[in-house]
């Protein structure tokens, strides 16, 4: 089972477009959504208008731009801080409180646009594995969905796997390493977790992503998730993400490739049918 999943919905325009023609392409399985975003209110229509042919998850983010609301402790000029400072002070400690709160509005917001929980979760640069942030995501999440609950994303994935790829092998280890135990945890809480994870990318305009991409089929686990970042490049995204002329590369590659109908997973269900029950979808985690 492959889970072919579109990162940074609604980072800016040009991003959520690439994901919508991906989507009515079928030519990828899920999207993460970005809340916090100035685009969230009005790309969420144009997403929903996928949701019989993709999962839709959110992608928790705590490093780029501002909160939903006030966060004196984390962001006390307003804006969070960047991956590399997060990193540094989730390794010690955060605010559990005011972390278990963004949680909990992020949830909110992509719930209001949707109209339903969130099929998946996972977070913006790795975040949502850090010490201080894994615990309160996984008590939220497991408390506020009694019943089928969202997919919870866990970025490692064995040694031997992350070798035989062979692709930005040392950043694929360094999230493998800040997320030992995050599978684990999340099994005590209840929740579901992809098995095997790949996508890893040094961002190298001068490699075709097409090689990238089957490398990161290879060696998959049972529930095995391959992240991508598609998007149409403008002035917007070069502002605020340093991957911008790659992500045309990556929209171009996989809608070219016929193939991936056929070779990913892709949920059946009504516009408005229920959110995806993962204990009845592949390996049990």
């Amino acid at each position: 089972m492959i889970i072919l999943c579109a990162d940074d919905y609604a980072l800016t325009e040009g991003v959520s477009r690439a994901v919508g023609e991906l989507a009515a392409a079928r030519r990828i399985s899920a999207t993460s959504a970005m809340v916090t975003t100035p685009h969230w209110p009005a790309m969420a229509p144009r997403l929903v208008v996928h949701r019989g042919r993709i999962a839709l998850g959110l992608h928790l983010n705590l490093t780029l731009g501002s909160p939903l609301r006030a966060m004196p402790k984390l962001a006390p000029r307003g804006t969070f801080p960047r991956r590399n400072e997060l990193f540094a002070r989730a390794l010690l400690r955060l605010g559990a409180a005011e972390i278990e709160a963004e949680i909990g509005r992020q949830l909110d917001a992509f719930e209001q646009r949707v109209g339903f929980p969130p099929d998946h979760i996972d977070g913006h640069e790795h975040i949502h594995v850090l010490p201080s942030i894994r615990r309160p995501l996984l008590e939220v999440v497991a408390r506020r969905y009694p019943g089928p609950k969202p997919l919870i994303r866990d970025p490692s994935d064995r040694w031997n796997a992350i070798a035989a790829r062979g692709i930005a092998r040392t950043k694929a280890t360094i999230v493998a390493t800040l997320a030992l135990g995050f599978g684990a945890a999340a099994q005590r809480h209840g929740l579901p977790t992809n098995q095997g994870f790949s996508g890893f990318s040094n961002f190298d305009v001068k490699e075709p992503y097409a090689v990238e991409l089957e490398k990161a089929f290879l060696e998959p686990g049972p529930r095995h998730v391959v992240m991508c970042h598609p998007g149409h490049p403008d002035s917007e995204l070069a502002a605020v993400d340093p991957v911008v002329e790659r992500r045309r590369m990556e929209y171009e590659t996989l809608m070219r490739d016929a193939s991936l109908p056929d070779r990913i997973w892709r949920p059946q269900r009504a516009l408005d049918g229920p959110p995806v029950d993962w204990s009845l979808t592949g390996a049990q985690a």
